[in-house]
């Protein structure tokens, strides 16, 4: 079918029919026609499985495939190989649940809403106001959580396709059935697994809100996929949602993960975070085996992409630096983004500007679901099959906001700052002048293939001002929010 596709890219026009010199090539033609109908009735008899893998608070760069020299990561790079791999990968924000919102809608956070992490009164106040019992913290929470009932998302479209769907790890929208799973571990209640449970102000145990029960996945166990790809019919397309709390703090791997990197010379406050991200990948290593051992390979779509990327600070590892999660700069908005189909996709390396609102318009197509609703990004299935369609006006586009809501309904309350990157340059702007996070009190223009670091703003600079003017206007026609 690829072969197919690249001879009729090579020979047609859009809008043309192919051009042929002479009869042996029409009965070529012809011939690979057929197959590759059939192949496609084949396909369209027999979706795709999808396994959804999303890393936690991991910055674009600290992957074996993405150049690194002393992070492991053998089973990504693997994938990487096998895959259409996208190095300029974008999350719409750089904080983990609107960023996974956007994953499941294939919308931005002020069109979906769930631009926070927390809702109304915040996360201080709903866990240490003695007058919040858990009654009334799961309340606060089921309103924000319930945003996502009324919105089309991924495994909603899917299961009313045919497809079952299992939602494990990271999750903030209450219990899994809230976007549309038909099965998973998320019920927003407290749970036996790690990291999930807050105690209130008044000794009441809770769920956090990023996923309970979810969150055994990867750390504890991978044991619930196993079961549920074995209790699929044969027959039965499925997605999986694997969403681990991984490299995520608390970077606490074992043992074995920190020996990889005894003689490495790892600077100390980065060690943990190494290792993490080496348990995560091998846990990613893992699923494919599963995968495979069960003869679905030739059958399954694999996705991957970061929810948000993550520096460890040197004075204090387990917390970000200020240029990585939440930020609006590159080490906490980008992300490699890679698509694996055995025998469909076409291993190659794309290097133009793709976001991770992109991938809900790229699952549709390569499953076959035309959906109706408003779709905000571009697919990368053709791509995926080989078409090097690099677009240089394409720009991407994200918005960031504090983690704790001031309302629910109006995003444009609480943005702080928008951005858009088009090309090498990449314009960020403040909401105000006193922002929330101060990482910026002015209109910043950056040249990126310059300045990956973002420390030079151009404002100024009468040679850039066509692409300042260009750049604002680019971004108002995509989102000015109206306070």
């Amino acid at each position: 079918m690829n072969c197919f596709y690249a001879m009729v890219s090579s020979n047609c026009r859009k809008g043309s029919t192919p051009r042929f010199h002479s009869t042996w090539e029409q009965s070529i033609f012809k011939a690979f026609s057929l197959l590759f109908l059939s192949t496609i009735s084949l396909l369209a008899a027999s979706p795709p499985n999808i396994v959804y893998i999303i890393s936690d608070d991991q910055t674009y760069t600290d992957f074996g495939f993405m150049g690194h020299k002393q992070v492991r990561t053998p089973h990504l790079d693997r994938l990487a190989e096998q895959s259409a791999f996208f190095p300029n990968g974008y999350v719409t924000t750089s904080v983990c649940r609107p960023s996974l919102v956007t994953l499941l809608t294939g919308l931005y956070p002020f069109q979906h809403g769930v631009h926070f992490n927390h809702p109304p009164p915040g996360f201080r106040k709903l866990t240490q106001d003695p007058e919040i019992n858990k009654e009334a913290y799961d309340a606060l929470r089921k309103k924000a959580s319930s945003i996502i009932l009324n919105t089309p998302t991924l495994p909603r479209l899917l299961s009313e396709n045919g497809y079952r769907c299992l939602q494990t790890g990271k999750f903030w929208e209450g219990h899994w059935r809230n976007a549309g799973f038909t099965e998973g571990m998320t019920t927003a209640e407290p749970s036996t697994a790690l990291n999930g449970n807050k105690m209130l102000a008044n000794g009441d145990m809770v769920a956090h809100g990023n996923g309970d029960a979810g969150l055994a996945i990867g750390r504890e166990t991978l044991q619930p996929i196993y079961d549920f790809i074995d209790d699929c019919d044969k027959d039965q397309p499925f997605m999986i949602w694997y969403a681990p709390f991984l490299p995520h703090v608390p970077h606490d791997s074992p043992q074995r993960f920190y020996d990889l990197y005894k003689s490495k010379n790892i600077p100390s406050h980065k060690l943990s975070y190494y290792a993490s991200i080496s348990w995560f990948d091998e846990t990613v290593g893992d699923l494919m085996r599963a995968i495979e051992k069960r003869g679905l390979s030739e059958n399954t779509l694999f996705v991957f992409v970061v929810d948000n990327g993550f520096e460890p600070n040197p004075e204090n590892p387990n917390i970000y630096t200020r240029t990585s999660k939440r930020s609006p700069f590159e080490p906490g908005l980008r992300t490699p983004i890679l698509l694996h189909w055995k025998g469909v996709t076409i291993p190659t390396r794309q290097e133009k500007l793709v976001s991770s609102v992109d991938l809900f318009p790229t699952i549709l197509e390569a499953v076959g679901i035309q959906s109706t609703q408003t779709i905000s990004g571009i697919s990368l299935w053709a791509s995926a099959l080989g078409s090097h369609d690099n677009d240089p006006t394409r720009a991407v586009f994200g918005d960031i906001y504090p983690g704790d809501a001031s309302t629910l309904g109006n995003p444009a309350q609480d943005v702080a700052y928008r951005w858009v990157r088009q090309g090498d340059f990449k314009l960020i702007v403040p909401s105000s002048k006193n922002p929330w996070g101060n990482y910026l009190s002015q209109v910043s223009l950056y040249d990126l293939s310059t300045d990956p670091r973002e420390t030079n703003n151009l404002l100024q600079s009468h040679k850039h001002l066509e692409t300042l003017t260009r750049l604002t206007m680019l971004l108002d026609d995509w989102w000015k929010p109206q306070r």
